[in-house]
């Protein structure tokens, strides 16, 4: 047994990282800025904190007795608030530094960073038939604006504090996680709960058409939160130094992925595209050369899989608030 702290164990990633690590048997701190009644998954046997991490001082509060850290607290959400937001998302250059400082200074074990996609060089993404990004391809730097430089910022933190002060430290880069239990309207969601949540208000409301971002022929790769986990662990657990890629290598278009939710809905919509709505890069997909090399493993769960599982979640919920004011603020969620 360790004892573990989950830190953004409020959202959407957090709160099925800590539910898997309780399950194996780990003592579990779990910390997240919002009230407890904002988490979308409590496990019991889980020690809740809620503690806003960019203080220095709630970082040594929350770190102090246990032995490894996986931070995965951040102040984001999909591309309508990263970017809108830019400001607030830099701001969590905060969180990790302070956690950095309380680790080094607390003797933590072993740290765990969740980075992103959006570290990637933005001229390697204008090509919706993108070949796959490397790790590499984050040099020369140019991320996306606020959100991907305080990932790339922060990555480089970890990397010194491992040369510097021994910390040892893990790192991957997510590309586009969903599934359960995750937010899926209110602004932060990510494309899969919001075409999942249109198509559904179709079927409740009646609604004839669905607004679609863009053209609908940007492309992306978009991992199932159990392939999350997993790889979370199992690179957590390495011996690989460097950020890591995680996430699915099957790309498809944004067109597509309503084809497949309106195929799991069995029900067809009017599409209309707003060339105005944020639309992020143009093509952006996982090579996971690297991961496979070094683990032997990638993320393999079909789209169409995980998205009905997801689809299925999502409408229960929607059933259930049906009427109500059922959206969330999500401030510490991928």
């Amino acid at each position: 047994m360790k004892k573990i702290i989950v830190a953004g164990a409020g959202g959407f990633i957090g709160g099925h990282l800590a539910k898997t690590l309780k399950a194996m048997g780990h003592q579990v701190r779990a910390v997240d800025i919002k009230p407890l009644t904002r988490w979308y998954q409590i496990t019991p046997g889980v020690e809740n904190l809620v503690l806003d991490l960019k203080v220095k001082e709630n970082c040594y509060q929350a770190l102090n007795g246990y032995e490894e850290v996986f931070n995965l607290a951040a102040d984001m959400g999909g591309m309508g608030f990263i970017e809108t937001h830019k400001a607030d998302c830099m701001l969590s250059v905060l969180i990790n530094t302070h956690l950095l400082m309380a680790a080094r200074d607390l003797g933590i074990q072993r740290y765990f960073y969740a980075s992103s996609a959006c570290v990637y060089n933005g001229e390697k993404q204008t090509d919706p038939n993108n070949p796959g990004l490397k790790e590499a391809d984050a040099y020369p730097a140019l991320a996306e604006d606020g959100y991907g430089w305080e990932k790339l910022f922060s990555e480089r933190m970890c990397r010194h504090f491992r040369e510097d002060f021994g910390l040892t430290t893990r790192v991957a880069r997510f590309h586009n996680v969903y599934g359960p239990f995750g937010t899926y309207d209110g602004g932060r969601e990510k494309a899969p709960a919001a075409i999942c949540r249109k198509v559904i208000e179709s079927e409740l409301y009646g609604k004839k058409n669905i607004v679609i971002w863009g053209d609908g022929l940007q492309t992306r790769s978009f991992m199932y939160i159990d392939d999350c986990v997993k790889g979370i662990l199992d690179i957590m657990y390495s011996n690989i130094i460097e950020p890591l890629n995680l996430g699915s290598a099957e790309m498809v278009s944004i067109n597509q992925l309503v084809d497949y939710v309106e195929e799991i809905a069995k029900h067809k919509l009017e599409r209309i595209y707003d060339q105005d709505a944020p639309k992020g890069v143009r093509g952006r997909n996982s090579d996971n050369t690297l991961i496979k090399k070094n683990l032997g493993w990638e993320p393999s769960i079909p789209l169409k899989e995980g998205l009905k599982k997801t689809y299925d979640w999502i409408k229960e919920q929607m059933i259930e608030n049906k009427g109500k004011d059922s959206k969330k603020v999500v401030f510490n969620e991928f």
